[in-house]
């Protein structure tokens, strides 16, 4: 009996053990699936656009006037007139008055001169009629040739330089005369006034300063490696000038009209002149614009090179002329491209992508031509997906 039970009590544990595994297994859950990582790099992109572009030189400058002119009297005097508008910052037009300079003492030269002419003149006529007098006397008394002092042609020589003296001084008197008025030579804005009514002035003396209004001209700096980009070297090429007016920023219109032809020896710049025409707007009557006032300091935008297919890319996305591409099977790949030329933190591109081409913008850690690549979107779009499927099964159990 005891052996009986030495026997069966082991066997009936064990059953019991192993009851109680298959039982404890049977409660146990699988273990749950890991999702699939997916390693595929993801990148964002922005898309590519090329249409025709106009390329452009940047420069600046001063607005000065085309032509100045220092007044200074030609003959000596006292100021008797002075004209109103001859004044700092007035506007005169051509040929106007602006001061005279007593003209008592040129008058009375002018009169001293005719009267010397007229004795001149009088002396020759009366030369004249002796020389024939001479001549008729000389065929009277002898048949032999006379000589030139017997005909008093000497005399009369001497008389008609007389009378051409006569003349020149009598110029002379009426010019001094006329530059007792000093005029405008051309229309002009008047910079300074150095004289004053009753105030002597003498031969040289400065009278003023003249600035002209028809034509202002701005010298503009360019660098030599940027006249690749400007047709004709720039000359006869339209230019924008920006600056500001009663604290409003304002436009200009002008044009190239010469190149200076050499290069400056302390900024290594070549220079271009714009010229403005009317920049006081003396002769438009368009409210709308604003005069361009000498001194003014301007920024300019010089017109350049017609550009049929162009981009502008971003300079720190190409590399070794290559830009990354995103195809349309969504993997990287290398385009060659063109540059043209770099506009600050831009490069032109005129051949190598077309419009609508993915530009990848975000950097790879190991890029390889050919890698499968994901949009940051699309790889949101997954995981919306995913979220959406995971609550529908947990709603179902």
């Amino acid at each position: 009996m005891t052996r009986k039970k030495q026997i069966i009590v082991p066997i009936a544990i064990l059953a019991a053990g192993i009851l109680l595994f298959v039982g404890l297994s049977a409660m146990k859950k699988p273990p749950e699936e890991k999702a699939e990582v997916d390693n595929t790099p993801i990148v964002a992109v922005e898309l590519v656009t090329v249409a025709p572009m106009t390329l452009t030189v940047d420069s600046y400058g001063v607005v000065k006037p085309k032509y100045e002119t220092e007044l200074v009297a030609q003959v000596s005097g006292q100021i008797v007139d002075l004209s109103p508008i001859f004044v700092r910052g007035g506007f005169i037009n051509k040929g106007q008055l602006l001061a005279r300079i007593d003209p008592n003492d040129y008058k009375a030269a002018l009169i001293e001169a005719q009267a010397n002419m007229a004795s001149a003149r009088a002396a020759l006529e009366k030369e004249r009629a002796q020389g024939q007098v001479a001549e008729r006397e000389w065929k009277r008394i002898t048949d032999t040739s006379p000589t030139e002092l017997s005909l008093r042609k000497p005399q009369l020589a001497q008389e008609l330089a007389r009378v051409k003296s006569a003349q020149a001084a009598v110029l002379r008197a009426k010019r001094n005369l006329e530059r007792t008025e000093i005029r405008a030579p051309y229309d002009a804005m008047i910079e300074s006034r150095n004289i004053g009514l009753g105030s002597y002035v003498g031969t040289g003396s400065m009278v003023g300063k003249l600035l002209g209004t028809d034509v202002a001209e701005v010298r503009l700096p360019v660098a030599d490696n940027q006249l690749q980009f400007l047709l004709g070297n720039g000359v006869n090429s339209q230019v924008q000038l920006k600056g500001t007016f009663a604290g409003i920023d304002t436009q200009w219109h002008a044009q190239i009209a010469r190149s200076e032809g050499v290069i400056d020896n302390k900024s290594r710049m070549s220079y271009l002149v714009a010229e403005i025409n009317d920049p006081y707007l003396l002769n438009t009557k368009d409210e709308a614009k604003s005069p361009l006032r000498f001194g003014s300091y301007v920024k300019a935008e010089i017109i350049g090179l017609q550009l049929s297919q162009a981009s502008l890319v971003p300079r720190y996305l190409v590399n070794d002329n290559r830009v990354a591409i995103l195809d349309k099977d969504s993997k990287l790949h290398y385009a060659e491209v063109g540059i043209v030329r770099q506009e600050g933190a831009n490069v032109v591109i005129e051949s190598g992508l077309v419009d609508g081409d993915k530009l990848i913008i975000s950097a790879l850690d190991y890029p390889l031509d050919g890698m499968k690549l994901a949009l940051v979107g699309e790889e949101l779009e997954e995981s919306t997906e995913e979220q959406s499927e995971a609550q529908i099964a947990s709603v179902k159990d």
